[in-house]
Order: structure tokens, then C-alpha cells, then sequence
């Protein structure tokens, strides 16, 4: 069952998004050869409880740490360790918090230093198709309609789109309905509804979309060895429009980047003066 926000829950929920946004950003100064992610994990942590916010992953279904840490040929879900991330390296971090009594929860791919002009366009790639993705999701449109933008694209480029793990619907608990897949066809799936809050995320492989769990239970590969990427966004539907609770925009801060990627996407204020 779909559960709308009222827009003063909107409004809560991008407190908890934006406590991720801010944890990222923090994390993004930090990532670079040599450093572990049991590292990035402790200052994600002792960052997100600086926020007045608690770890949401931490303890979730039985989830050992603060972050996702899946680098490589690691799709998601990877447990964070002493192995120090080398250059070249891409490491998707997924993080989520829990502030007002409601979720926050999204990802970043990071390049770890210079990465090869084939890992390069994985990762623009997969960043484009959430946007594909994030248009589609409004009034009138069905979860097919958004998971269908996100393959589309992606597969034109050659690439291969996860089938087994999806987004979700978000709010006092980290899943919520519906299951937002990243593949889909057109017109199909529930209907959008003013108030729902998603998680968009794109999982999205260099070659086969095949996977396999690792003996941990938590960690995904790709099958083929290949490098995926992950990017993630908490969105509401606001006025019958997609309307970002989330922002890269404090890891684009960090790292110098300007973008106006997200513009489309952002509440507007009105500062029209009387």
C-alpha cells in the first residue's frame, strides 16, 4: 500500500535527505587512494549523529555498519573493511539516516582518482538515467513508465540493468511501497500518486546484468567481474511533479564540480515581493 505525505511531512523527510546529502558531501573530501571504508564508515557515523539524526542502515536488517561501501564490480549492499581503496577505483556509497522519525536514503558513485574513459562513461551514464528516470515520475504516469526510461537508456549505451534489486517508497520505515524497478514497460505498474515519496536508484553494469551474492550475505557482484555503478535520489511528488528531498550538490561542492543537473528538480520558492 502507498502511504502519501502530507506536504509538512515532505518537509520533514527532506531534513532526513538532506542529512545524507550532507554526510556525503562530507565523505566525498575523504575518498582517495589509500583510505578504507571502515574509515569512511566512522566519519559517516560520527557525522550523522553530529546531525541530531541516527545511522540508518546501522542494525538494520541486521546491516553491521553505517554505509553501503560497494566498490568495483561490487553493485551494492558491500560490507565496509580495512582494504584501502586504490586509484582508479569507483566506490558506490549508499548511506541512509533516520531524523524526525522518517528516512533518508541515497547513493553516489565516487571515482577514486583518475578512473578509464570506459568507467567514466558507466558512471555518466548511469547518473543521466536517473534523471531519465526522475522525469517520468508523475501524475498520470504508472512505476513502469520510470523503470522503462532508466533501461531504455541505459541499454542503448550497451549496458546492463539489475533486475533483482529495485527502489522503493520511503518514509517511517527505509521500504516502503511500491518497488520501483529500474526496467519496466510503459503504462504498467501502480499508478502515481500526489504526496509519495520513491527512492530512485539505478544499478547499472558495464556488461551482463547477471549477478551473484557473496557468502556474507549483504554483498553483490556483477557475475562477470565487470564494474556497475549506483546513484540514488529521494523524491516526492509534489503538485503532481517530481520534486528532489535529496541533492549531490554538497559532493559537487566538495569536489569542485558545477552542475545544474538538478535545477528541474528543485522545490521552487517563491520570491515574488508584494
Amino acid at each position: 500500500m502507498i502511504i502519501p505525505k502530507s506536504k509538512e511531512e515532505i518537509e520533514l523527510m527532506r531534513e532526513s535527505a538532506l542529512v545524507v546529502s550532507r554526510t556525503l558531501g562530507v565523505l566525498a573530501e575523504h575518498v582517495k587512494p589509500g583510505v578504507t571504508t571502515l574509515e569512511l564508515d566512522k566519519i559517516a557515523e560520527e557525522y550523522i549523529r553530529s546531525q541530531d539524526a541516527v545511522p540508518g542502515f546501522l542494525g538494520l536488517y541486521d546491516f553491521p555498519n553505517t554505509l553501503c561501501m560497494s566498490p568495483n564490480a561490487q553493485v551494492v549492499h558491500g560490507i565496509p573493511n580495512d582494504e584501502p581503496l586504490k586509484e582508479g577505483d569507483i566506490i558506490s556509497i549508499d548511506c541512509g539516516a533516520v531524523k524526525n522519525g522518517y528516512y533518508g536514503d541515497h547513493a553516489y558513485t565516487f571515482k577514486v582518482g583518475q578512473v578509464s574513459p570506459e568507467v567514466e562513461k558507466l558512471l555518466q551514464v548511469t547518473k543521466e538515467s536517473l534523471y531519465q528516470g526522475l522525469r517520468e515520475f508523475k501524475i498520470g504516469n504508472r512505476v513502469g513508465d520510470v523503470g522503462y526510461a532508466i533501461q531504455n537508456y541505459a541499454e542503448k549505451h550497451g549496458y546492463g540493468v539489475v533486475r533483482e534489486l529495485v527502489g522503493h517508497g520511503i518514509g517511517k520505515t527505509m521500504h516502503e511501497d511500491p518497488e520501483m524497478p529500474n526496467y519496466g514497460r510503459r503504462g504498467r505498474g501502480k499508478k502515481f500518486v500526489e504526496g509519495m515519496v520513491v527512492a530512485i536508484e539505478p544499478m547499472i553494469n558495464m556488461g551482463s546484468k547477471r549477478i551473484i551474492q557473496l557468502k556474507d550475505g549483504w554483498t553483490i557482484l556483477t557475475k562477470d567481474g565487470l564494474p556497475s555503478a549506483h546513484f540514488e535520489h529521494d523524491v516526492a511528488l509534489v503538485d503532481g511533479k517530481p520534486q528532489l528531498l535529496s541533492t549531490f550538490d554538497y559532493i559537487y561542492e566538495a569536489l569542485g564540480i558545477s552542475s545544474e543537473e538538478e535545477n528541474e528538480f528543485k522545490k521552487v520558492t517563491n520570491t515574488t515581493k508584494a
